[in-house]
């Protein structure tokens, strides 16, 4: 990949539409919502048997994603083995790291642990791509490291179920999301948005079916209420669809590097769905680790007012 990836040099207000901005911020703020809501499906539906069903029910719901639109060149060699590496980590890792992340830890927690995706970004970029780690950044990046100890070692009440493993799976989740944005980004300037989603998903159905029937043989579906399957449907639609599409339509417009100040949202969603709708707690030390983490992320993808400062 190249160094380039990450970075734009040309000037974003000439050529940015606002609604790029509008379809980066909704992607990541649904992102947020179902890895907060996702809590409440691994307590009806085992991790594999969770994840096959999403990835099935978002292939039966854009099949027709799949074709090459007119005028769209046919996918190089280059770009099927982008496909599978952004299937494999941002998809099958992801979604078996999250789910079993969040199972053991909470959705306040996965939020913060979320936020140290544009420092894991930024460290990829400088391992893989050779870029330079500027002192905003590092000093970013030290904020989510920070943030993340805090909410691990912190003690999170009555009834609490924040792990060790289940917050370093929820990291491991982090690190596929940012090889995933790193990876769309050449993408998403060579294959339309909608095929992207389509043959991504693909891909992951393809590496989770064979764990997802496994367990499906001994689980029992009539147990399952009606509201979990409404929730199901909510979860692979937007996780699968919507914010796929989402997401690369906006980054084909907005450098990744600056696509990276919308992440805030992604902890922000899943610490509300955390306190509003999952009831629960935030103590003063999961307060002080959340505002570490937002202040990671603004301090890793805030660009320059000069430089790259949002249209009014």
């Amino acid at each position: 990949m190249r160094p380039d990836l990450l970075h734009d040099a040309r000037p974003m207000h000439a050529r940015v539409p606002l609604a790029a901005y509008a379809c980066l911020a909704a992607s990541m703020a649904l992102v947020g919502s179902y890895v907060g809501l996702s809590k409440l499906l691994v307590g009806a539906f085992p991790v594999f048997l969770l994840a096959g069903l999403r990835f099935a029910i978002a292939a039966a719901a854009m099949p027709h994603w799949l074709r090459r639109q007119a005028g769209e060149a046919p996918l190089s060699r280059g770009d099927r083995v982008l496909l599978f590496w952004e299937s494999f980590l941002g998809n099958f890792l992801f979604s078996i790291c999250m789910l079993s992340g969040i199972a053991r830890s909470t959705a306040l927690a996965a939020g913060v642990i979320m936020a140290a995706l544009p420092a894991v970004v930024a460290v990829l970029s400088r391992v893989f791509l050779g870029e330079r780690i500027a002192p905003r950044v590092a000093a970013g990046i030290a904020c989510a490291v920070a943030g993340i100890a805090l909410v691990s070692l912190a003690r999170e009440g009555p009834g609490g179920t924040g792990t060790l493993l289940g917050n370093a799976l929820l990291f491991g989740a982090v690190v596929c999301e940012a090889s995933y944005v790193v990876i769309g980004k050449r993408l998403a300037a060579q294959v339309s948005a909608r095929r992207i989603s389509a043959l991504v998903n693909a891909w992951g159905l393809a590496l989770v079916a064979p764990f997802a029937l496994w367990q499906a043989l001994n689980f029992d579906f009539h147990a399952v209420a009606a509201p979990m399957w409404v929730l199901l449907l909510f979860y692979s639609i937007a996780a699968s669809v919507v914010t796929v599409w989402l997401w690369m339509t906006g980054l084909r417009h907005v450098p990744a590097s600056s696509a990276g100040v919308f992440t805030v949202l992604l902890p922000v969603a899943a610490a509300a769905v955390g306190v509003l709708f999952l009831g629960e707690r935030v103590t003063p030390a999961q307060g002080a680790a959340f505002a570490l983490a937002l202040a990671g992320v603004l301090l890793a993808t805030w660009r320059r007012r000069s430089a790259a400062s949002l249209p009014a």
